[in-house]
């Protein structure tokens, strides 16, 4: 009988000793901001959990286009591909701050869901939440002019819907990035950041660290 096995005995299985241990098929790694935690084409054989900090999700196509697909905080999950047969990452994933990141093995994870239904039940309600957010974004895409997109972009940046406090975004986060965010020119976000500063919606403050106020929401939902 497998470790793995021995330990599904147990009745109650916790989820937070599991993600934050470093045992069996999981290890823990440290990224700096603007490390690559993996690239697009590399072999897709494990899953990963955000301990702490911030990871963007980005697809280059094959003329050379980039687009950021998904921005992720602490404790989201991301690379789970690898569990329904893709071979390799149709994506890159970069740390956007300073990150701790537990690496779980392909084989490992596969066999906890199976024999952790607590665990498998909350993994399985984090990929529909998420799934129901891909679905809002790619809407907001379609139909929302830019400066909601950007607006929409900051909000989730400083997770400002978890406590509706202002937080620091990212220390000297260009304007090019968040234009490839969003989908639009470097000139236009430019246009619209001073617009949301003079509202005071956005605000910088000594050392250059963008902070974002719940008051941005009113552009997100004017009609």
């Amino acid at each position: 009988m497998t470790a793995i096995a021995t330990a599904a005995k147990r009745i109650n299985f916790d989820c937070k000793p599991f993600l934050t241990t470093i045992c069996g098929g999981r290890t823990v790694a440290a990224f700096c901001r603007g490390q690559t935690i993996f690239a697009q084409g590399d072999p897709s054989n494990a899953v990963f959990h955000i301990q702490r900090g911030k990871v963007k999700l980005n697809v280059v196509s094959s003329i050379g286009k980039e687009a950021t697909i998904a921005l992720l905080n602490a404790c989201d999950f991301f690379g789970e591909g690898c569990l329904t047969g893709q071979a390799l990452r149709l994506y890159s994933a970069t740390a956007m701050t300073d990150c701790t990141v537990m690496r779980i093995e392909k084989k490992f994870m596969a066999e906890v869901l199976h024999l952790e239904h607590e665990f498998a039940n909350m993994f399985v309600s984090y990929l529909l939440t998420r799934n129901i957010r891909y679905e809002a974004d790619l809407v907001d895409h379609l139909f929302s002019t830019s400066e909601k997109r950007l607006a929409r972009i900051l909000l989730l940046l400083a997770n400002l819907g978890k406590e509706g406090k202002p937080e620091v975004v990212i220390p000297m986060m260009s304007q090019e990035t968040l234009a490839k965010m969003v989908g639009t020119t470097r000139s236009r976000v430019s246009f619209f950041m001073n617009k949301f500063r003079a509202l005071g919606f956005v605000a910088y403050d000594s050392r250059r660290r963008l902070q974002v106020h719940s008051s941005l929401r009113t552009i997100v939902l004017q009609g």
